[in-house]
């Protein structure tokens, strides 16, 4: 659980949502809250976490961290 007031707990995931909004949202127009609900899990699933690198890990995809943690 974040602490109130602390603007460093929210950090990670203020991150992934302004990536969400400027790389998907923003560039696309949904006609229903079940489609863009599909398009953001379509977003997340097949983009970010599989071929998206993140400089927080090194430059490598989420997927990719995965495999080499032990």
């Amino acid at each position: 659980m974040s602490r109130k007031r602390c603007c460093h707990d929210d950090a990670a995931i203020e991150s992934f949502f302004h990536t969400l909004k400027v790389e998907l949202v923003h560039r696309t127009r949904s006609e229903t809250r079940d489609q863009a609900r599909r398009e953001v899990s379509a977003y997340i699933e097949t983009y970010y976490n599989r071929q998206r690198a993140h400089s927080a890990i090194g430059y490598i995809t989420p997927e990719q961290a995965e495999l080499r943690s032990p």
